[in-house]
């Protein structure tokens, strides 16, 4: 009897804990939409063009990233006299960097489409994760440069994981961090995110991102 009421206790604290972090994880990602301008705000976002600037190895690289929503992603690079671009759509992919030797435009492998098509999604991560097949945990807290974050990690339907940094003062997200596969070996990937702003359309967005491949300014949206 005494097993049963101890295996019955732990059954509905476990149950408890469940919900706690169901309620935390979906506080803090209403907080985090509505912090970026709201639901309804992104909802009306059906296309964007964005164009920014970085520095490799010294050199100034222009980008210029054109989206429809769902449909079709096109990045345009150029540097050193030389211009090369993207294309991705819902079915297929392109790309052509004269920079990197190449001397045609190139298709993507099935596989890559396959793997990139998160990225044809405009709105952010969070507004339409379930919709995706995805799911949300909470899995603590972490110090990033004196600021406790949140932190949150994504999961998809092919078991990729993404975890996001959230600060708690504006619940923007500062830090990403995910798993990628580069010339046969799987590496962390982390972006940061900064200068949040707000465009006229409500939406609010990072006007600093920095990757593996420096720091990005936005300078037009």
């Amino acid at each position: 009897m005494k097993k049963k009421i101890i295996f019955a206790t732990s059954l509905f604290l476990c149950s408890i804990f469940t919900n706690i972090t169901a309620e935390t994880v979906e506080e803090i990602v209403s907080k985090h939409i509505e912090a970026i301008g709201g639901k309804e705000n992104w909802a009306k976002i059906k296309s964007m063009r964005f164009e920014g600037t970085t520095k490799v190895q010294g050199a100034e690289v222009k980008i210029t990233n054109t989206q429809i929503d769902k449909k079709a992603l096109r990045t345009d690079i150029a540097v050193m006299g030389m211009t090369g671009y993207s294309i991705l759509t819902d079915k297929e992919g392109w790309s052509y960097m004269p920079f990197a030797g190449q001397t045609k435009p190139e298709p993507m492998t099935a596989d890559d489409v396959k793997a990139s098509q998160d990225q044809l999604f405009l709105q952010d991560k969070f507004t339409n994760y379930k919709e995706m097949g995805k799911t949300l945990e909470f899995i603590g807290k972490e110090d990033m440069d004196g600021t406790e974050c949140l932190k949150l990690k994504m999961t998809d339907k092919d078991a990729k994981e993404t975890t996001f940094f959230i600060d708690p003062s504006n619940y923007y997200i500062i830090k990403q961090t995910e798993k990628i596969k580069a010339n046969g070996k799987e590496i962390e990937n982390v972006t940061t995110f900064s200068n949040y702003k707000k465009t006229p359309e409500g939406i609010v967005f990072p006007m600093t991102i920095s990757a593996n491949f420096g720091d990005m300014e936005i300078t037009k949206i």
